[in-house]
């Protein structure tokens, strides 16, 4: 009886050395710096510090977020802390670029709908915040969000005061510099995990689901159950984000049901050991009564 749940952790073993194999096939690292057009033709006469804005941006994991107030695209108040519950994933962007800040959104907006699909809408949030001040008003980011698409129920665009930017963009590990063609600023997405902490940065112009649902889904499976909500039914549910696994060639997420067999496999090993356990627990009070 003790061969199925060794079978089945081997199993387990080759998925993970096969993913591992997988991860380790990925190739160009991801661009953490973008720089304007006017940056490749000699216009620019700041550049980013790539090496310091690198180590900036990782220093702030760990750390809670402050207790900013930015506005929405209604000019309407809203504080980072009304987030706190759920993972939240940050984005910095500025409304008049034409070229990186629309790409990364589109490239973010479809990993994220992707991963809309496997968590659901409820179970995250995801903000961008306009660093351009004051140009990137309430009415600019709504603009900005209308002109490419952006009507996930769970992305909100904000804009803090002027006089926040620094502490704000500080808080969240978020360099920028001004050029005399836009901006150089890091590309960044930060996730936050439901306490309001730095959980984790993610780099790059282009992002997969993956790179945005697996974190999620380790923050949302290991997260304790509220007390409000079905436990069966949260627990059915987490277990079946758990067995959905990144299909690179799609680029989308599938039903692995290799591992709700082993999830069911080692319910049942568990099963058989407890039932020994009380069956040989029985014996010997049987044997002692007997002997008594």
């Amino acid at each position: 009886m003790i061969r199925f749940p060794f079978r089945a952790a081997v199993a387990a073993a080759l998925i993970f050395a096969a993913s591992c194999a997988q991860s380790a096939e990925k190739a160009p690292e991801p661009r953490l710096v973008e720089r304007p057009q006017g940056a490749r033709t000699g216009l620019t006469l700041t550049t980013l510090d790539e090496k310091a804005a690198l180590q900036l941006s990782q220093s702030v994991i760990g750390k809670p977020l402050g207790d900013h107030v930015l506005l929405d695209r209604e000019g309407r108040p809203t504080p980072l802390a009304r987030y706190r519950g759920k993972p939240l994933l940050v984005n910095f962007i500025y409304t008049a670029c034409f070229n990186v800040c629309p790409t990364t959104t589109k490239n973010l907006q479809k990993a994220v709908e992707t991963t809309v699909s496997v968590l659901g809408a409820d179970r995250f949030n995801i903000v961008s915040i306009g660093f351009n001040q004051p140009f990137d008003s309430p009415q600019a980011m709504k603009i900005f969000a209308t002109q490419y698409g952006i009507h996930l129920p769970n992305w909100e665009f904000l804009s803090p005061a002027a006089a926040i930017v620094g502490e704000l963009t500080q808080n969240f590990g978020f360099s920028y510099v001004a050029t005399s063609a836009g901006f150089d600023h890091m590309n960044q997405v930060t996730i936050v995990d439901a306490e309001g902490k730095i959980f984790r940065q993610v780099y790059g112009e282009k992002f997969t689901a993956e790179d945005l649902a697996e974190p999620l889904k380790a923050m949302i499976t290991g997260a304790p159950i509220p007390p409000q909500t079905g436990t069966l039914e949260e627990i059915a549910d987490r277990i079946r984000i758990l067995c959905s696994v990144y299909d690179p060639v799609t680029g989308k997420y599938r039903t692995n049901y290799a591992l709700y067999f082993e999830i069911a496999g080692f319910i049942s090993f568990m099963i058989f050991m407890i039932y020994v356990a009380w069956s040989f627990t029985r014996k010997r009070k049987g044997d002692k009564i007997q002997s008594g």
